[in-house]
């Protein structure tokens, strides 16, 4: 199918550029450092559109790329898009159901993926997804063989590991968004609780994503001061349980979150949106900061070496991926809930012809 672009296409745009504009002289030529940033965003579902406009509001591409099947929804959500071009900074974009759309992209992110349906186990999804990725993702990489892979599609721990090993890109280059908005649920709730600005909270919500994940009750901190310690200082013991009784259901409540957005409202859009914006900026503004995401974590906090599973832990992020993977004490219930969610994930991917 022929690729939906712009309208300088029709071919009047120099003319018209010339009429508009005189040229300066003695124009020095483009700085050879310059260079223009390129997301593309595979699905154009409720997901990905959410990313695309989180991304052009925040200003954090020149150029927008958008993938989907359906090549009518995709161009409407392309003209939507250019149609606030008044409204949003100066970004190009671009739609089409073929791949070379997406060339020369530095960030992919596959928000495509198919939806469990009633009576359907999770095997059968998982296979049915991994059938979908194979025609994702080595396009991708073909077309843009140095960019970095963001996979948001679920469950997304195990398709990122699809992602890696079908992209054949070195691991720090392929992520998942993992606990990222997991954590932001996390703090939101943990701030309303202790009455304070989520901004000065700071937890993580680490392994896989989902019903398992895993809440690290020892480094929760409010404005750098330990919560737990704080309160086992005082030899109040009575005070931790009761505070670890409510972390708990806090934890619960962020797990239910998810469900109770889709109960209301079909899906969930704008959180993970922004989410995956925050991720977009870390990585390509390399900004090395701390997210909790979906990486290899073989080796990492007792996990075997040989059990090559994606799943959620803090890692400084930065313009070549994964950088560092932040060394958080985990008291030992926390690495053994961390190290049962990493055996999980392993025999689920042992069912896969990847």
């Amino acid at each position: 199918m022929q690729k939906v672009s712009s309208l300088s296409e029709l071919g009047f745009a120099d003319d018209v550029h010339r009429a508009l504009f005189r040229p300066i002289h003695q124009a020095a030529p483009p700085s050879p450092t310059s260079r223009r940033t390129k997301i593309s965003v595979i699905g154009a579902g409720n997901v990905g559109m959410a990313i695309a406009q989180t991304i052009l509001t925040q200003d954090l591409t020149d150029e927008l790329a958008l993938v989907d099947a359906k090549p009518d929804k995709l161009r409407g959500e392309m003209l939507d898009l250019q149609h606030a071009a008044a409204f949003l900074p100066r970004t190009r974009i671009l739609a089409s159901t073929d791949y070379d759309v997406t060339a020369d992209s530095d960030l992919c992110i596959i928000t495509a993926g198919a939806r469990q349906i009633p009576g359907e186990t999770r095997i059968d999804l998982l296979q049915r997804n991994l059938t979908l990725f194979k025609e994702i993702v080595p396009p991708l990489a073909r077309h843009s063989p140095s960019a970095l892979l963001l996979v948001v599609s679920n469950p997304v721990d195990v398709l990122t590991y699809i992602a890696w090993k079908l992209s054949g890109f070195p691991p720090n280059r392929v992520i998942g968004s993992g606990t990222n908005l997991d954590s932001s649920r996390f703090r939101f709730l943990l701030a309303d609780h202790l009455e304070v600005n989520a901004q000065d909270v700071q937890a993580y919500m680490v392994g896989e994503h989902g019903d398992s994940s895993v809440a690290l009750w020892s480094s929760i901190s409010v404005g750098g001061v330990p919560v737990l310690g704080q309160l086992a200082s005082d030899d109040n013991k009575a005070a931790v349980v009761m505070e670890q009784g409510v972390l708990e259901r806090i934890r619960k409540a962020v797990v239910d979150s998810a469900y109770e957005v889709i109960r209301l409202k079909g899906y969930t859009s704008w959180a993970i949106g922004y989410s995956v914006a925050s991720l977009a900026r870390s990585l390509l503004r390399d900004q090395h900061r701390i997210h909790p995401i979906s990486l290899l974590a073989a080796g990492f906090y007792g996990i075997p070496s040989d059990r090559k599973v994606f799943l959620s832990l803090p890692a400084q992020l930065g313009r070549s991926g994964v950088l560092t993977v932040a060394n958080v004490h985990l008291t030992d219930e926390e690495a053994a809930r961390l190290r049962h969610s990493a055996a999980t994930l392993w025999e689920l991917q042992q069912k896969l012809d990847v």
